[in-house]
């Protein structure tokens, strides 16, 4: 499965966004994940560099590509049960090369409106590429949002703007914590500092929903089949062969 996070609109939290579903996947869901960093800032590059330097953390695998890479994404693929793509913050060609083999397109906007302007421009993007992978399933999801009861309106409205396009909004979101910052900064996720803080409920909250999942396990239980199955289909292909070859 490939998953991307990407949009028009920079500091909306992408990196940091796809980091922690990458920790949830690895960690919570047992998953074999790599990350596919696509912006020329190496944000995630970075991330995964720290973090991998750290033996006590489950390790999580990272490559860099650009330009037309549809069909490396199509290779990883066969070799991860998830491809998580951090694009950054623009219309480039990466993106659109990944949207055209994506499962799952996540789009993180803050509840601002210089980033609900580019709502607009997305929803070309994606119907253009829907032409192409019309099995992809796109989703905005508003995220560092303002905590202070009486700025709840701010994030009710945002939905709604994006309720006006044909795309998916999830209901979970993330607020602006420092926690989000203080663990980029050492490789880390909030799920590892804070594994029952608010943060990491939003990361798993999000993940779940653009999944289509209740929680971890059901993700665990369909790994495990689909990892059975296949042992099985490689089984009975080479029974086959023993067949034939004794034929």
């Amino acid at each position: 499965m490939i998953i991307l996070v990407g949009g028009e609109k920079g500091g909306s939290g992408k990196s940091c966004l796809a980091q922690n579903v990458a920790v949830f996947l690895t960690a919570e869901c047992q998953a074999s994940v790599i990350m596919v960093d696509c912006d020329p800032q190496r944000t995630t590059s970075d991330w995964i560099h720290a973090r991998n330097n750290n033996a006590d953390l489950p390790s999580i695998n990272c490559v860099q590509l650009y330009g037309k890479i549809r069909n490396d994404l199509l290779s990883l693929e066969q070799h991860y049960d998830y491809v998580i793509v951090d694009c950054g913050g623009q219309d480039n060609l990466a993106l659109r090369a990944t949207m055209s083999v994506a499962s799952h397109v996540l789009m993180p906007l803050r509840p601002k409106r210089r980033d609900l302007k580019t709502v607009s421009h997305m929803d070309d993007i994606v119907a253009t590429c829907m032409m192409i992978n019309p099995k992809m399933r796109a989703t905005f999801v508003i995220t560092q949002c303002p905590s202070l009861p009486n700025q709840a309106n701010r994030i009710l409205e945002a939905k709604e703007v994006c309720k006006t396009y044909d795309i998916n909004v999830l209901d979970a979101i993330t607020y602006s914590r420092n926690i989000y910052d203080d663990s980029e900064e050492s490789g880390l996720s909030v799920l590892e500092i804070e594994p029952k803080g608010k943060a990491a409920s939003e990361i798993r909250g999000i993940a779940c929903e653009m999944l289509q999942v209740n929680n971890a396990t059901e993700i665990r239980n369909h790994l495990a089949e689909k990892h059975m199955n296949k042992m099985r289909g490689n089984y009975g292909s080479g029974r086959s062969q023993e067949k034939l070859y004794a034929v």
